[in-house]
């Protein structure tokens, strides 16, 4: 099982930049911060109900983990960073956990390493059980119009609000209510302990109105990266400021070689 995906040359001796996107959205999402980074080839993956891979069904995060692992022996993807946000970020973490060979870093915006409780975690699977019953059988736009009304959404104007629905109802209900719950924070493993004992540096980033997530970074052992202007979808919010934090990162890290 493969994923869709668009690649984007970069110099020769740059490592990959595999950007994961968020629920709803596609690779399309991360374009304008991979073009903010012309000198780093870029893969910009669909994951599973999204985009070109809207038929690709799995079961869980293993499932979509040995998809991406086969996604990128396919482009023969073999030195790269992951860049995800929110449930990209969420996969990125786990696939880093797996202890693959290739990854070099790991760069995520705004997700979840994890509930803590059994308690957090069945409270979770119940309300997105409840969410995909409105993705497979209610109009995209009303259940959008709701979803955007969620406390994490709370830093976004109306305009964006509006902007942000339109786009998200293009998806397939039945698609999105699969991966929802395969890959719901009440079916993930906490990934805090796992990512401690890594190899490979770890930076977190948030938008400073994102209380919630700027809480959950205190909690990690990762360099943490506040965007200015911006909530939870900081890299849309204020990309340019993303996108420098991104070469700011990058530069420090790696010794270019074109």
């Amino acid at each position: 099982m493969t994923l869709s995906a668009k690649q984007r040359a970069g110099k020769p001796g740059y490592p990959w930049l595999v950007f994961l996107h968020g629920f709803s959205g596609d690779g399309r999402e991360w374009h304008e911060t991979g073009e903010r980074l012309p000198d780093y080839p870029a893969l910009y993956v669909d994951l599973p109900g999204h985009g070109g891979s809207a038929d690709v069904v799995v079961s869980g995060f293993a499932d979509v983990s040995h998809a991406l692992t086969n996604t990128l022996l396919s482009y023969n993807i073999l030195d790269y960073w992951l860049v995800g946000y929110s449930l990209g970020g969420r996969i990125a973490m786990y696939h880093a956990t797996q202890g693959l060979a290739g990854l070099k870093g790991l760069i995520v915006e705004g997700g979840h390493p994890g509930l803590q409780s059994a308690a957090e975690r069945e409270a979770r699977r119940q309300s997105d059980a409840r969410w995909a019953s409105r993705f497979r059988n209610e109009p995209l736009e009303e259940v959008f119009a709701d979803w955007y009304q969620q406390p994490v959404f709370a830093s976004l104007t109306d305009e964006q609000r509006h902007e942000l629905i339109g786009l998200r109802s293009q998806n397939r209900g039945e698609s999105l209510a699969a991966m929802l719950q395969a890959t719901s924070p009440g079916v993930q493993d906490d990934l805090r302990a796992a990512l401690r004992e890594r190899d490979y540096p770890f930076y977190y980033v948030y938008g400073e109105k994102d209380a919630r997530f700027g809480a959950i970074a205190a909690e990690l052992d990762a360099e943490r990266h506040v965007i200015p202007h911006a909530g939870h979808n900081a890299h849309r919010e204020n990309p340019d400021a993303f996108a420098a934090c991104l070469a700011q990162i990058l530069r420090l890290r790696i010794k270019d070689t074109p």
